[in-house]
């Protein structure tokens, strides 16, 4: 018997590209969607070749809200489960500085990935079935001098996430929170992280998956992040507002 869709959102980043594997190793067909998508053909033809199962190509730019409508009914089939991969860090020294950059952070952060799963989770909901997955981040549990910028916006999406999952509970519609801490992607890249708090892209992707099966709400990619996030989150403001995390 076939299974249902599995829509990727921001499937060219790294994380996007490994959920894309993960669920078509399960079986699923996959809608790769991004902006250029055309470019994704290889990878297309790659997941094709490899998982037999079927892989089709969307334009999608979560940058023009008023595309996001159109887009969902461009989809061949409505999915059973999306996964928002959409993301963008920026450098917080120039966040700081320049409003439009911190603005492209916040949108391409907050505003595009909230207006589409909201989208989407209106059709389910009638559909009255379905997982939405959306990938925030642990730097959204406390602000911090050094990503404060992308973290207000990862904040925003992690409370978008909880108060759609408490408004979806009882209407067959699951809503997952991924905070994977550090992962090892084009995004980190320049990063100098430590290897035992950094996961691969197909370690959150493996997550996801279980996730998505057992029904989760919230997850932490590396248990060890929950530790940590609530030793920070702990710390009394005066003495945090001198620390430099």
């Amino acid at each position: 018997m076939s299974k249902d869709s599995v829509l990727i959102l921001g499937a060219r980043s790294d994380i996007g590209l490994a959920v894309a594997h993960k669920f078509a190793s399960l079986g699923h067909p996959i809608q790769l969607a991004a902006r250029n998508v055309e470019t994704l053909k290889p990878n297309r033809a790659d997941i094709t070749t490899r998982y037999k199962v079927d892989v089709t190509l969307h334009e999608f730019d979560a940058l023009q809200p008023d595309s996001f409508a159109g887009f969902v009914d461009s989809l061949p089939k409505l999915p059973l489960i999306a996964v928002c991969a959409v993301g963008f860090m920026g450098e917080q020294s120039q966040n700081e500085q320049d409003l439009a950059a911190s603005s492209l952070v916040m949108r391409s952060n907050y505003e595009g990935p909230a207006g589409i799963l909201a989208e989407l989770a209106n059709r389910f909901e009638t559909r009255g079935s379905g997982t939405l997955v959306g990938i925030s981040s642990v730097a959204g549990l406390r602000g911090r001098a050094t990503n404060y910028v992308y973290g207000s916006a990862k904040a925003g999406f992690t409370a978008f996430l909880s108060g759609l999952r408490n408004r979806l509970a009882k209407k067959g519609v699951h809503v997952v929170t991924v905070l994977p801490g550090f992962v090892a992607t084009q995004m980190t890249e320049n990063l100098d992280l430590p290897e035992w708090l950094t996961a691969q892209p197909m370690e959150v992707a493996e997550k996801i998956a279980t996730a998505v099966e057992r029904g989760k709400n919230v997850i932490y990619v590396r248990s060890i992040w929950w530790l940590i996030m609530t030793i920070i989150c702990n710390i009394p403001e005066n003495i945090f507002k001198r620390l430099k995390l």
